[in-house]
């Protein structure tokens, strides 16, 4: 990944993570994948769209996801979004059933969740790539550092956010960094994921919408518009 490729509010925070040999690793097995024939997803040029759209001082919600979408199409770079016109996938749908619950909010007819991103929601994978059709592929390749750091970057900040995490594998991640301990500024919400294996297990009912808006709007953030 070139530092070119790295949205100007991130640098100070994620440009030494880019100068490690860990990251030149993972910029190497990109490249030899793309040139043995390998389809990655999402393609070059929205691998950073989380970064993009939310920069650093505007974000006020963290919604940790694990990998991009590995079927055609789906990955755009913000975790549990897929673009207008491409199907639903499931663990968005239980996202839309408890926001509806939760907010009266009705289910949109797409999966494309930019709007909250423009509202300083941060859809951030673990892993920003992944093989096409192999789930989990470029985890442990080197991006972890790097989506750590934004993590951190988000903690380090005396503005109130919120961190919403869903499933084990991000309340684990959020666990590595510091600035999400007992004093910390922010509001950290936990729950089982949506996926259909263990949305019943409590993540219908939790309530995460609401209870970041009340939060932000108590910190004098402003709250978030939750509709696409």
């Amino acid at each position: 990944m070139a530092n070119s490729s790295l949205p100007e509010s991130w640098r100070a925070a994620l440009e030494p993570v880019l100068a490690t040999p860990r990251s030149r690793a993972l910029g190497g097995f990109l490249s030899a994948e793309e040139a043995a024939g390998k389809t990655i997803y999402p393609p070059r040029g929205v691998r950073l769209a989380a970064l993009e759209q939310t920069p650093l001082d505007a974000v006020k919600v963290v919604i940790l996801g694990q990998d991009p979408y590995h079927g055609p199409g789906q990955a755009h770079g913000l975790a549990f979004s897929v673009p207008k016109g491409v199907a639903i996938p499931p663990s968005l749908r239980n996202i839309y059933k408890e926001l509806e619950s939760d907010l009266g909010i009705a289910p949109a007819a797409h999966g494309d969740l930019s709007r909250w991103t423009e509202q300083g929601v941060l859809l951030l994978n673990n892993a920003l790539t992944v093989a096409a059709g192999q789930a989990g592929s470029h985890q442990q390749r080197g991006w972890e550092e790097f989506t750590d750091a934004a993590v951190a970057a988000v903690a380090a900040s005396e503005e109130p956010s919120v961190f919403l995490l869903w499933g084990s594998h991000a309340q684990k991640k959020a666990a590595r960094v510091a600035g999400l301990g007992q004093d910390s500024p922010h509001l950290v919400l936990r729950s089982p994921h949506p996926s259909p294996l263990s949305a019943y297990a409590g993540f219908f009912g939790s309530k995460p919408f609401s209870s970041a808006n009340a939060f932000l709007e108590a910190n004098g953030r402003g709250a978030i518009d939750w509709r696409v």
